[in-house]
């Protein structure tokens, strides 16, 4: 394992050169050796994407991860586990992300949001690069033990993504069966329930105060945030780093 410090100090560390927690990183010999089921449902989102909404969809037993392609124990292929992924916009990743590192304890201060997205688009981020996350998952969307979902399609439709969900899994979507679903993964609902938004937590883990953890759960709420100078330079670095990429995601909706 590649360990070393980033700017961060004692809060995060890197494996293979991604920046992670650093308290994730003293059991990294159990992930990187994780035995999974052949049965088991693994859900994969970059920090910030929402997999809450995508958790309440699915079972037996879900593993839910941030990993990025690349760090994913091995045992998740070999066994032929069935993955979903979910991808939202970098721009509302971003700000949800930076909401997460002021009310989360275990955080060091992010700096003015300037300074969170310039983080963010070096990749110094827990978990690292956005764009090398969800590029390296894109390309793996035509395995058919891989199901590709974004964020926004289900912002716009989620009945539609529920049924695609459901018969990924091999299941018959019942009536019934979607009419429970979209409703108790609507982001009113989950905002309301303990168990997804949280609030059961103390402050000193979860401060709700400075931002709730549930929070908008919308597409396009980056433009209450970024400059116009800063979305200029955040989207000629985006169109870098996705330069060759199919990967097309919308902004809004």
């Amino acid at each position: 394992m590649d360990s070393s410090k980033s700017g961060y100090g004692t809060f995060f560390g890197k494996v293979h050169g991604i920046l992670m927690y650093e308290d994730f990183m003293k059991y990294w010999d159990d992930v990187e050796t994780f035995q999974a089921r052949p049965d088991d449902i693994v859900i994969v989102t970059y920090p910030k994407s929402g997999v809450k909404q995508l958790k309440q969809m699915a079972s037996p037993r879900i593993v839910k991860t941030h990993l990025p392609l690349e760090l994913l124990p091995a045992s998740f292929w070999e066994k032929n586990c069935k993955m979903i992924y979910l991808c939202r916009n970098a721009k509302d990743v971003v700000v949800s992300y930076y909401y997460f590192f002021q009310m989360v304890a275990g955080h060091p201060d992010p700096g003015s949001f300037q300074e969170f997205v310039e983080k963010f688009m070096d990749g110094e981020v827990p978990y690292g690069s956005w764009y090398k996350h969800a590029k390296s998952w894109w390309e793996k969307r035509n395995n058919p033990h891989v199901l590709f979902l974004f964020y926004e399609d289900m912002k716009e439709d989620i009945r539609k993504e529920v049924i695609k969900v459901i018969q990924f899994l091999g299941r018959q979507p019942s009536e019934e069966l979607v009419d429970k679903i979209v409703q108790h993964t609507s982001f009113q609902e989950m905002k309301n329930n303990p168990s997804t938004n949280y609030t059961t937590l103390p402050d000193e883990i979860m401060n709700q105060k400075v931002s709730p953890f549930m929070r908008k759960g919308i597409a396009g709420d980056w433009k209450n945030h970024f400059t116009v100078a800063l979305n200029e330079k955040f989207d000629i670095h985006y169109e870098q780093e996705m330069k060759g990429s199919t990967l097309k995601l919308r902004t809004e909706i």
